[in-house]
Formats: C-alpha cells, sequence, structure tokens
C-alpha cells in the first residue's frame, strides 16, 4: 500500500506516493521525475545515485522513500544556480574536461557540493577521499579533482573580496 511522504526536494514542498520498500533514488527518478541521479550498481558502491538529504551526501539507494518524510532534498537538478546559470561546479566540470561518458557526474557534482558546503577550503587529499565513494570509468579523476580545487579557489576569492 502506497505512503504519501511529504518531502522538500531542491528547496520545493511536495509529496511522493510510495511503496513502502521504494528506495529514494527509484522515487526521486520515477515520483519525482529527476533523473539526473543515475542508478549505478543499487547496492551503495558507485556513488552515481548521490544526492543531499539534511546537508549531507547520501547514497539515495540505500535510503528507503518513507525514510525522509518532512527531510530536505537537493539533487542534481537543485544544484543549478538558475534555469540560465549552471553552477560553479558544473561550469568547472565542463571547463576542465571532468565529464567524459557523464554517467558519474552528478554524483561526483552532489558529493563535490556538499565537500564544499562543509569545507569550502579542502586540500587535494581531502577532495580524493570526500569523492573517493563515487566511481568513474573513465577519467581517471585527474580532471575532476581539478575542478572541484578550481571551484574552491574561486568561491574562497569571491569571500576573500572586499
Amino acid at each position: 500500500m502506497k505512503q504519501i511522504i511529504p518531502v522538500t526536494i531542491n528547496d520545493e514542498a511536495c509529496e511522493l506516493a510510495v511503496e513502502p520498500n521504494r528506495t529514494l533514488l527509484d522515487a526521486l527518478r520515477t515520483e519525482g521525475a529527476l533523473t539526473g541521479t543515475k542508478k549505478g550498481c543499487d547496492v551503495g558502491e558507485c556513488g552515481s545515485c548521490t544526492v543531499i538529504l539534511d546537508g549531507k551526501p547520501v547514497n539515495s539507494c540505500l535510503v528507503l522513500a518513507v525514510e525522509v518524510r518532512n527531510r530536505h532534498i537537493q539533487t542534481i537538478e537543485g544544484i543549478q544556480t538558475s534555469y540560465d546559470e549552471v553552477h560553479p561546479l558544473q561550469d568547472n566540470f565542463m571547463r576542465c574536461g571532468a565529464a567524459q561518458c557523464g554517467f558519474c557526474t552528478p554524483g561526483i557534482i552532489v558529493m563535490a557540493k556538499a565537500l564544499l558546503d562543509e569545507n569550502p577550503t579542502p586540500t587535494e587529499d581531502e577532495i580524493k577521499f570526500a569523492i573517493a565513494g563515487n566511481i568513474c570509468r573513465c577519467t581517471g579523476y585527474t580532471k575532476i579533482i581539478e575542478a572541484i580545487k578550481l571551484t574552491a579557489a574561486q568561491q574562497h576569492q569571491k569571500t576573500e573580496a572586499p
């Protein structure tokens, strides 16, 4: 029997009608029509399904949708600054060539945003540690780390400006 789950997704209050065994990943993709969050391994190993739940990154394939009642979720769709302006992470991923096939990109960007929200000036080792749960089969991570470092530097520069 479906349950109605009130939730805030990307700063919009909504309700999801879900079966008790439905994962947050499947609910976002199906009931929420938010397909930017990718379904990779479905067992919490690849990070493709990463979303921010109440300010913390989680693998949405490991969370039941009924567990997010009255909570706040941010998906890759909610990271974009506005309809016609991408988030600096998204922009720098493009500029640095950090995405090849692009399948892992939403999860890595969401994880990177969570990192920068918590630690605006991470070291390279902290970046590597933060994205360690996100598997990319194409890039080798060098350009991904470069894009995250560039974003951190740009954001730090903005906060330091008079």
